[in-house]
């Protein structure tokens, strides 16, 4: 049986200006739903630039509480045009700890709560273990008016456990809000084959999992980093449903068929097959002694 859920993405280059950014993407939500998205996703830290360029105190000063001032005026436009938006943002828990964090507004304009960021990278540009503190909320799936989903976000998508258990706890799509570009240093060879193992990763999660993956990029130039877009749909056999621009910012709506999930695994049998009596070495950091 068909159930059709139309997705919206939102792409888009930020500034310095917190309250700009909002607004922007708060316009853009609304371009989305005039185009009939049920599920809106905003790219990682949309409220801000990307700040973990570099390892400056003066930047926690961006955080917020959550549920707070950027989820109470996103649940008021979810509500208004019966939308549920994917919002990630910097999460002031309480004095020192901060996390990467997104939340969930459903259609009714209701918080469903929160997933915290699990895997934190520190790498040249991206210092993100200097702000976050690793998630301790676990894997989360939110039931949305729309679609049972599951939020993972940016450096999240490299690891296919996150995505197995996610789509294990019964998640229809797996969200990938993302921030991730190349460095102004490297040359096109190796931008490209960068963006495509980005790509090449999520679209397994899809397959291995038979769900759809939608993931959220930013774009623009930001410090030493050119953000590379590229945002894109794929359904659960791993084809590129729709992808997006490297430059532009772009408000798409697609339409996907979470009826087929069940004819993919019927199909693959990849979770009939899976012999979880024997993953337990999985929980070791590596394989190293027995």
């Amino acid at each position: 049986m068909a159930k059709n859920v139309k997705v919206g993405l939102v792409q888009m280059s930020c500034t310095a200006d917190k309250e700009q950014n909002l607004s922007k993407a708060i316009e853009k939500v609304k371009e989305a739903a005039a185009k009939g998205a049920q599920i809106v996703c905003l790219q990682e830290l949309f409220t801000s630039l990307y700040f973990c360029d570099e390892e400056n105190y003066d930047n926690f000063s961006l955080a917020e509480a959550i549920p707070g001032p950027s989820t109470d005026a996103l649940s008021k436009i979810a509500g208004e045009l019966n939308v549920v938006i994917i919002a990630s943002l910097f999460e002031k828990r309480t004095q020192g700890i901060y996390h990467n964090t997104t939340a969930v507004l459903d259609a009714d304009g209701s918080y469903l709560g929160k997933y915290r960021k699990m895997h934190i990278p520190d790498d040249p540009g991206f210092y993100e273990k200097f702000y976050f503190t690793p998630g301790d909320l676990g894997y989360k799936v939110f039931k949305t008016k729309f679609a049972t989903i599951g939020v993972l976000i940016c450096w999240d998508q490299w690891y296919p456990e996150a995505a197995r258990i996610t789509s294990l706890m019964g998640a229809e799509i797996l969200f990938y809000p993302t921030a991730i570009g190349w460095a102004h240093t490297q040359d096109l060879p190796t931008n490209t084959e960068q963006y495509n193992a980005w790509q090449t990763i999520q679209r397994s999660h899809a397959v291995a999992n038979g769900v759809h993956v939608v993931s959220v990029n930013r774009v623009g130039s930001e410090a030493g980093i050119r953000f590379w877009g590229g945002s894109f749909v794929a359904n659960p056999f791993g084809s590129v449903l729709y992808q997006a621009s490297h430059e532009d910012e772009e408000v798409k709506v697609m339409e996907i068929d979470l009826g087929k999930t069940d004819s993919y695994r019927t199909h693959w049998p990849f979770m009939r097959d899976r012999r979880i009596d024997s993953y337990q070495q999985i929980t070791k950091r590596y394989i190293d002694e027995e």
